[in-house]
Parts: C-alpha cells; structure tokens; sequence
C-alpha cells in the first residue's frame, strides 16, 4: 500500500495524494518489478471524488486503476469518511496521470473503473479488502465471466478466534466458482489500536496450496505457489449450474495486456499441492498478536523500553509474560537473520554491539517492573511479583506508597477538619472508595514519574512507555478508578476476557516454563485497596463487582456482539440461564449491569489505547460508540423487563 492504510483524517490531505504517487512512481521505475503485473493501493481523486483503488501496473505501464466498490464502515472502519465507493457496475473511464507519472510511464491517461485483465494465457480481476466478506462479492460475476485468477490486497485486523472466518471465505469462493485467488493481508501496528495479522494465502477449487505467517516480525514476506490453469477450466467444466449462470452474465470491460503468465515449456514444472491450514490457538495468539504490536510500538515510539506496575494478580502478570513473550518473538527473529529487528533492538539498548540471543537477558535491558505496596498489599502478592519478575528477567523495584497516600490524605484532613476511614472502621461507603481511588492515582503518578526517571539513574540513556493492564471485561463494568494504574500508554490486554487471559497464564506455565504464575493463577483476583484481615486479604473482584467475569463477558457479548439493550439481554438471558436462574434474579442481575455500566461509561472516554483483540470491546475512540452520560434509572426499559418477569 503506497500510503499505508491507517491515515484516517490524513486522506482529506493533498499531501497524502502527492506522496502516494510518488511513491508509485518509484515502484514504477524500480528494476524488482520488471515482468511482474503488480497491484498496489492508494487513494486516488478522481474528477474531485476520492476513491479507494488499486493501480495495477506492468513493466513501466499503468493497465488499470481499480475503485473499491464496497467500503468498510462498521466496527473500527470509517471507510465512506474519506472515500466513495464506485458504484458504476462493468463502467471505465479515462484516469488523467499527473505529470509525476506520465513522466515515467510515458502515458497520458489509462482505464479508471471497474473492469479485468485479459493477458495472453487468462483474465485476472482485483477484488479489495471488504469486498471479500460483501454478499455480492466481485468475484461471484468476475468468476462467472471468466476470470481465473483474483487478487484481494486486504488490511484485516487481528481478533481472536477470527482467522478460520477468512480462510474459510476465500476457500468457499473457489470452491463455489473455480478460480485461483490470492490474499495478500497487511501485517503489523499501523498506528493505531489494531494489529494487521498477515495470513497471506493462496487458494485454488476449494483448497489452500500456500499459507504465510499470521505473526512475525518480517516487514516482509513473500508466498509464492505453482498452480496449473488447466486445473480451474476442467473444475469449471463439470458444473453445470455455474455455467449455466456464466452464459447469461453480464461481461466485464477487459484490459488486454500483452504478457502471458505461463511458459511455452513449463509441461515439466512441479504444481503445488493442497495443504491443512495451521491454525493458532487461542492462548498462541494471545501470546504472539499483543507481543508483536509491543514490539512495532517499541520500535516506533523510539522510546527505551516498558515500565509495568506489576502487582501479582492475573492481569498485570499477563502483561508481563506479553513483553516476555515479545523479548521470545525478537530473539528468534535476529536468530533468523532479521537485519532490520537486530538494528531496531540496538537502537533502544543504545548499543551497536548487542544481540540479544537469550530473552531474559534482553527483558533485563528493556523491561521494568515496579510492585507498589500499601499497607493493605498481602505479603503473598508481593511474593508473586517478585518470583515472576526473577523468572521473565525484568529490572524489578518494590517500593511503598504509603508515605505519599498519608501525605494526601493529610492535606485533606487539614483543610477540612475530617478525616476519612474505611468501611472496616467505621467509614461510610463515600469515604471507603475515596480511600481506594487515592491509593490507586498515587501509583498512577509514581508509574510514570519511575518510567521517565529510572534509567537515568541506572546511567542509562532514554525514557520507560507505562503498560496498563485492565481487561475487557473490567472495562466494560467500569471496574476500575479513573486515572489509575488503567492509564497508561498502551495496554495489550484491554481487549481480552478474563476467561482467556487465565487460559493464556496456564499457556506460559506450560510453554514458557514460568512457574511463578501457579499460585497467581490459584489466587482469587483482588485489587488490594482495603485493609487486611488478620494479615489476609478480604476484599475480592467478583464481590465487588456484584458479578463474575464469566457473567460479564456473556454481558459484554450481548450488548455489543448481539446488539442487546436491556430488555433484550433479560429475555436472551431467561432462556440461556433458566437452569440456574429464576427470571426475577436474571431480571435483578440485567438492571446491575445496565446501572454499574452507565454509572461508569464516562471511564471509557481516558481508557487507554488497547489491542483490539475482542468483538465486544466498549473502546470508545472508534469501535463502540455510546454516550458516556446517561440516565442510569434506565427507568423505561426496567419497567418492561418487570412486566415481563410479573407475566412469566
């Protein structure tokens, strides 16, 4: 892609315009792309309307600038913000090349719309990104029409559990139709909150005869596959009802271009064979889709390394084994020969010498861990912290906030004569959550004050980015303080449940060999903010929250996932619970979230930028858009949920 794809607003900008082109025409006059038709994105204005298109050039020539017809405008797209998609079916017009361009390819205009390319040994069509996963996908009439071979130049985003979906969809349209398709997906953080996983593929009749990587820290990779077409016209010729279809399509314009794919004497040439696509499991891509982002964050930001407040609980310990599970993804890449990782890793060490070959060693060099105790931290955790730090090979501090919470505190009590105590001496509820929210901001300014400030007294050169670890589904309830340990600069978990961060945790034990994490993966969750009882902790997530995060990722996929409000969700939820719940307690459990997470939504306006790993994400930058001050009676709706359970 000539632009990359993630420019948002940047689009509506002549410069984005200009240095696509220019880009292009680079590509144009470089000696790599001789005999090779090549297809490549970028925004193209064209009679003042911005289209998204591919430019499919061979050998110096512009044969075709292809508009994207069917544009990506849910979720975490807003594709129509920027561009209009073609809409003139089988329609071409005259493109006018800039002077940049005519200059190389010695043309004056070429065909801009949607049409194929009819080379001298087959047709090849264009379809893009989203058009793929449209009901009436381009490749449906394209196939019909005889075209052999498409090409999908795709930027799809990582989520878990996703891959089969597209591996499936580019199977089951040659499977349907006949035809060789290629995919090529962009891989890597292009700036924002997504990971582009890869997953090149090639597919022909049905079946994957080449799979590329879903993540790795190559900039770039090549899939390569020898496929006969002869294969595709007698797959073709036996269906009838697809031939049927074909002698009544309505044909494409064709480019004629005068290349053939194929050799005169290629009758010997070995053809690639069908191949069982390997796919991750979950806890795999947990370990290695949130290390890579890590990683391009790292190296982009140009800043020294990570600083994490680790407090021994699952979430903050699974952020740990993430940049353990990167400092993994690094070494193996430099053990490869990735010139390009071994120089991004000297940069930050701010040494020419390193090579990191052994990950604890480099987790040393780039990884600060810090255990933040209070007077209500239990010794247990304390003791997690530090064993998983050993074991992973970060730069670990414990320290006590209790001088700074006292002194806070302090100031209050002497401006206003009272002084606040918890719900275990006396406290109202009011006072009992101050008290928490204080110790928690405090270890918010001490994280970023250790993360500017650490290596310089350590003599070494640069600055920490602070990690944030609340999960998907404490967002979601709002279970967390505003401007806590929760903000931070990036946060790799923020988009997965509690379910698979625990699954993950087992995943490093067994892979890692990380044993410090059986006892966090058998301790309750807690946030430590209330006094301890007989040097034991009392205070626990679930009964704070008044639910469990099982329940909260049910709640979380039926709001966003199932497009559930309140009544919804109950009358799902009766049928799906009606073993283990009257309809009056589901009733009662529906109006606790509904009210906890409308009381807190406002939270997800400063939530920090997360890996978006999850289909039921509330980030509130451009996935899940919500008002974030509502009327938390949600009395309407209540009063229909009760009439409900009254009649049942």
């Amino acid at each position: 892609i000539c632009s990359g794809y993630g420019c948002s607003d940047h689009y509506y900008e002549s410069d984005t315009l200009l240095h696509s082109f220019q880009v292009l025409a680079k590509l144009l006059e470089s000696p790599a792309t001789h005999d090779i038709i090549c297809d490549v994105g970028m925004p193209v204005l064209h009679r003042n309307v911005r289209y998204n298109c591919r430019v499919i050039f061979l050998n110096k020539k512009i044969l075709l600038i292809r508009p994207k017809t069917a544009l990506a405008n849910a979720g975490n797209y807003r594709e129509l913000r920027w561009f209009t998609p073609w809409t003139k079916a089988r329609h071409v017009e005259e493109y006018f090349l800039p002077r940049i361009i005519q200059e190389v390819t010695g043309q004056e205009t070429v065909p801009f719309g949607d049409a194929v390319l009819a080379t001298k040994d087959t047709c090849l069509g264009a379809e893009i990104c989203e058009e793929l996963w449209a009901p009436n996908s381009p490749h449906i009439e394209m196939g019909l029409d005889g075209v052999e071979i498409f090409t999908n130049s795709s930027a799809s985003h990582h989520v878990l559990r996703k891959a089969h979906t597209r591996v499936d969809l580019v199977n089951s349209a040659t499977a349907k139709n006949g035809g060789i398709y290629i995919l090529a997906n962009q891989k890597g953080c292009d700036g924002d909150r997504l990971y582009y996983d890869g997953c090149a593929m090639i597919s022909m009749n049905g079946e994957t005869v080449a799979q590329g990587s879903q993540f790795s820290l190559d900039d770039v990779e090549v899939l390569v596959a020898t496929l006969d077409l002869e294969d595709v016209r007698s797959y073709r010729a036996e269906i009838s009802s697809r031939n049927l279809a074909a002698s009544k399509v309505n044909p494409y314009p064709r480019v004629k271009v005068n290349f053939a794919l194929s050799c005169s004497d290629d009758v010997a040439v070995p053809t690639c064979m069908p191949i069982q696509w390997r796919h991750h499991s979950p806890e795999e891509e947990i370990s290695l889709g949130p290390a890579c982002w890590l990683w391009d964050y790292l190296r982009r930001s140009k800043q020294a390394g990570f600083l994490l407040p680790l407090s021994g609980g699952i979430d903050s310990s699974a952020t740990a084994c993430l940049v353990y599970s990167m400092c993994h993804q690094v070494c193996l890449a430099v053990k490869n020969g990735n010139a390009d990782v071994l120089a991004d890793v000297r940069k930050i060490v701010n040494d020419e010498t390193y090579v990191p070959e052994d990950p604890r060693e480099f987790c040393k060099h780039i990884f600060t861990t810090c255990y933040m105790a209070s007077e209500n931290s239990s010794q247990d955790t304390c003791n997690r912290a530090k064993l998983l730090a050993e074991q992973i090979g970060s730069y670990h501090i414990n320290l006590n906030i209790d001088v700074a919470v006292k002194a806070i505190v302090g100031i209050f009590s002497m401006v206003t004569g009272r002084t606040p105590r918890f719900s275990v001496y006396g406290g109202s509820s009011r006072e009992n959550l101050a008290l928490q929210n204080v110790q928690a901001r405090i270890r918010m300014v001490l994280a970023y004050l250790f993360a500017q400030l650490t290596l310089w007294t350590r003599g070494m050169p640069g600055g920490l980015l602070v990690l944030g670890s609340a999960n998907v589904d404490e967002s979601l309830r709002g279970y967390l303080t505003k401007y806590d340990c929760s903000s931070a600069d990036i946060n790799p978990i923020g988009g997965i449940s509690k379910t698979d961060l625990k699954n993950f945790i087992q995943y490093c034990i067994e892979n890692f060999q990380l044993t410090a994490l059986r006892s966090i993966m058998s301790a309750p969750p807690t946030a430590e903010l209330e006094p301890l009882v007989d040097g034991q902790v009392a205070q626990t997530d679930e009964a704070d929250m008044g639910m469990t995060y099982a329940e909260l990722s049910i709640y979380g996929k039926l709001r966003k996932i199932a497009k559930a409000g309140p009544y919804s969700m109950f009358c799902k939820l009766i049928n799906m619970w009606k073993e283990i719940c009257t309809p009056r307690e589901v009733a009662s459990k529906v109006k606790h979230f509904f009210r906890m997470y409308s009381i807190n939504r406002h939270k997800m306006t400063t939530l920090t930028p997360s890996y978006h790993a999850e289909n039921y994400s509330p980030d509130d930058n451009r996935f899940d858009l919500r008002p974030f001050l509502y009327n938390t009676t949600w009395s309407w709706q209540f009063r229909c949920i009760d009439n409900q359970v009254n009649a049942l």
